[in-house]
Protein backbone atom coordinates (compact mmCIF):
# COMPACT_ATOMS: atom_id res chain seq x y z
CA UNK A 1 0.00 0.00 0.00
CA UNK A 2 1.89 3.37 -0.93
CA UNK A 3 1.14 6.07 1.31
CA UNK A 4 1.39 9.83 0.91
CA UNK A 5 3.99 11.60 2.13
CA UNK A 6 2.72 15.69 3.46
CA UNK A 7 5.47 17.79 4.74
CA UNK A 8 4.66 21.56 6.49
CA UNK A 9 6.91 23.28 8.21
CA UNK A 10 6.48 26.96 8.71
CA UNK A 11 9.08 29.48 8.43
CA UNK A 12 7.24 32.26 10.02
CA UNK A 13 7.86 34.82 7.44
CA UNK A 14 7.68 36.36 4.07
CA UNK A 15 10.38 35.70 1.71
CA UNK A 16 12.18 37.86 -0.04
CA UNK A 17 12.56 37.98 -3.56
CA UNK A 18 15.86 37.69 -3.62
CA UNK A 19 15.99 34.30 -1.53
CA UNK A 20 13.50 33.26 -4.25
CA UNK A 21 15.42 34.46 -7.29
CA UNK A 22 18.57 32.25 -5.53
CA UNK A 23 16.20 29.28 -4.78
CA UNK A 24 14.80 29.25 -8.76
CA UNK A 25 18.40 30.22 -9.60
CA UNK A 26 19.98 27.35 -7.88
CA UNK A 27 17.65 25.01 -9.67
CA UNK A 28 17.87 26.01 -12.89
CA UNK A 29 21.62 25.30 -12.40
CA UNK A 30 21.13 21.87 -11.18
CA UNK A 31 18.46 21.74 -14.19
CA UNK A 32 20.92 22.92 -16.53
CA UNK A 33 23.48 19.68 -15.55
CA UNK A 34 20.58 17.70 -15.61
CA UNK A 35 20.24 18.56 -19.47
CA UNK A 36 23.79 17.44 -20.48
CA UNK A 37 23.54 13.76 -19.56
CA UNK A 38 23.13 11.90 -22.54
CA UNK A 39 21.08 9.64 -21.90
CA UNK A 40 17.83 9.73 -23.12
CA UNK A 41 14.83 9.76 -20.49
CA UNK A 42 17.42 9.92 -17.73
CA UNK A 43 17.96 13.01 -17.97
CA UNK A 44 14.24 14.02 -18.11
CA UNK A 45 13.49 11.74 -15.15
CA UNK A 46 16.49 13.53 -13.37
CA UNK A 47 14.87 16.85 -14.19
CA UNK A 48 11.35 16.17 -13.04
CA UNK A 49 13.21 15.48 -9.97
CA UNK A 50 15.12 18.68 -9.95
CA UNK A 51 11.56 20.38 -10.03
CA UNK A 52 10.02 18.25 -7.54
CA UNK A 53 12.58 19.63 -4.97
CA UNK A 54 12.36 23.44 -6.17
CA UNK A 55 7.97 23.06 -5.34
CA UNK A 56 8.63 21.25 -2.24
CA UNK A 57 11.30 23.83 -1.38
CA UNK A 58 8.83 26.73 -2.16
CA UNK A 59 6.22 25.30 -0.33
CA UNK A 60 8.01 24.90 2.97
CA UNK A 61 8.55 28.85 1.89
CA UNK A 62 5.26 29.68 1.93
CA UNK A 63 3.89 27.33 4.48
CA UNK A 64 2.31 25.33 2.05
CA UNK A 65 1.22 21.69 2.77
CA UNK A 66 3.62 19.68 -0.02
CA UNK A 67 2.62 15.67 -1.50
CA UNK A 68 4.94 14.30 -3.89
CA UNK A 69 1.98 12.13 -5.39
CA UNK A 70 0.28 15.28 -5.67
CA UNK A 71 2.99 17.79 -7.22
CA UNK A 72 4.47 14.61 -9.67
CA UNK A 73 0.60 14.54 -10.77
CA UNK A 74 1.13 18.79 -11.21
CA UNK A 75 4.15 18.43 -12.97
CA UNK A 76 2.94 15.93 -15.68
CA UNK A 77 -0.14 17.86 -16.35
CA UNK A 78 2.01 20.56 -17.33
CA UNK A 79 4.14 18.81 -19.15
CA UNK A 80 1.56 16.58 -21.14
CA UNK A 81 -1.44 18.35 -20.73
CA UNK A 82 -2.30 21.84 -20.73
CA UNK A 83 0.74 23.43 -22.07
CA UNK A 84 2.11 21.35 -24.92
CA UNK A 85 3.51 23.69 -27.03
CA UNK A 86 6.04 24.85 -24.24
CA UNK A 87 6.05 22.45 -21.66
CA UNK A 88 6.59 19.32 -23.65
CA UNK A 89 9.50 20.89 -24.86
CA UNK A 90 12.05 19.13 -22.98
CA UNK A 91 10.49 15.34 -23.33
CA UNK A 92 11.21 15.84 -26.81
CA UNK A 93 14.47 16.66 -26.68
CA UNK A 94 15.25 13.77 -23.94
CA UNK A 95 13.74 11.33 -26.75
CA UNK A 96 15.72 13.58 -29.74
CA UNK A 97 19.09 12.06 -27.66
CA UNK A 98 18.01 8.64 -29.22
CA UNK A 99 18.88 9.33 -32.68
CA UNK A 100 22.58 8.10 -32.99
CA UNK A 101 24.69 11.51 -32.87
CA UNK A 102 22.96 13.82 -34.30
CA UNK A 103 19.83 13.45 -31.82
CA UNK A 104 22.81 13.25 -29.29
CA UNK A 105 24.31 16.05 -30.15
CA UNK A 106 21.24 18.73 -30.78
CA UNK A 107 20.09 16.99 -27.23
CA UNK A 108 23.25 18.08 -25.50
CA UNK A 109 23.12 21.54 -27.16
CA UNK A 110 19.48 22.10 -26.75
CA UNK A 111 18.57 20.36 -22.88
CA UNK A 112 20.74 21.99 -20.72
CA UNK A 113 18.20 26.09 -22.04
CA UNK A 114 15.17 23.80 -21.99
CA UNK A 115 15.95 22.04 -18.94
CA UNK A 116 16.64 25.38 -17.55
CA UNK A 117 13.67 27.84 -18.64
CA UNK A 118 11.23 24.85 -18.09
CA UNK A 119 12.32 25.12 -14.02
CA UNK A 120 12.58 28.40 -14.26
CA UNK A 121 9.16 29.06 -15.51
CA UNK A 122 7.69 26.49 -13.08
CA UNK A 123 9.24 28.11 -10.29
CA UNK A 124 8.05 31.66 -11.33
CA UNK A 125 4.54 30.14 -11.87
CA UNK A 126 4.36 28.88 -8.27
CA UNK A 127 5.78 31.41 -6.44
CA UNK A 128 3.26 33.18 -7.90
CA UNK A 129 0.35 31.01 -7.39
CA UNK A 130 2.07 30.47 -3.74
CA UNK A 131 2.01 34.26 -2.77
CA UNK A 132 -1.66 35.02 -4.25
CA UNK A 133 -2.38 31.79 -1.16
CA UNK A 134 -2.73 29.23 -3.62
CA UNK A 135 -1.77 25.99 -2.76
CA UNK A 136 -1.35 22.43 -4.68
CA UNK A 137 -5.05 21.70 -4.54
CA UNK A 138 -6.19 25.40 -5.73
CA UNK A 139 -3.75 24.78 -8.79
CA UNK A 140 -5.19 24.92 -12.11
CA UNK A 141 -2.44 24.25 -15.20
CA UNK A 142 -4.79 26.05 -17.75
CA UNK A 143 -5.01 29.33 -15.81
CA UNK A 144 -1.30 30.05 -15.70
CA UNK A 145 -0.55 28.82 -19.53
CA UNK A 146 -0.01 32.61 -20.82
CA UNK A 147 2.27 33.38 -18.01
CA UNK A 148 3.88 29.54 -17.97
CA UNK A 149 4.64 30.88 -21.89
CA UNK A 150 6.01 33.81 -20.89
CA UNK A 151 7.79 32.73 -17.95
CA UNK A 152 9.65 29.78 -20.18
CA UNK A 153 10.40 32.24 -22.77
CA UNK A 154 12.27 34.55 -20.11
CA UNK A 155 13.80 31.29 -18.34
CA UNK A 156 15.65 30.51 -22.07
CA UNK A 157 17.10 34.22 -21.79
CA UNK A 158 18.44 33.21 -18.32
CA UNK A 159 19.54 30.05 -18.79
CA UNK A 160 21.35 30.97 -22.30
CA UNK A 161 23.29 33.75 -20.14
CA UNK A 162 24.17 31.00 -17.44
CA UNK A 163 25.57 29.21 -20.24
CA UNK A 164 27.41 32.14 -22.25
CA UNK A 165 28.90 32.81 -18.73
CA UNK A 166 30.19 29.23 -18.06
CA UNK A 167 31.65 29.34 -21.08
CA UNK A 168 33.60 32.02 -21.33
CA UNK A 169 34.40 30.57 -17.47
CA UNK A 170 36.43 27.91 -19.40
CA UNK A 171 37.88 30.28 -21.73
CA UNK A 172 39.45 32.91 -19.22
CA UNK A 173 39.64 30.90 -16.44
CA UNK A 174 37.50 32.80 -14.51
CA UNK A 175 34.61 32.02 -12.15
CA UNK A 176 31.19 33.02 -13.53
CA UNK A 177 29.52 35.73 -11.70
CA UNK A 178 25.80 35.14 -10.11
CA UNK A 179 22.91 36.88 -12.07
Amino acid sequence: MKTETTETEKTGQEPSQEELDNLIRNHVYASMGVGLVPIPLADFLALTGIQINLLRKLAKTYDVPFSKDTVKNILFSLVGGALPTVASVPLAVSVAKAVPFIGQTAGIVTMPIVAGAATYAIGKVFVRHFASGGTFLTFNPEKVKDYYTEMFKKGEEVASDIKEKREAKKQDGKAPENS
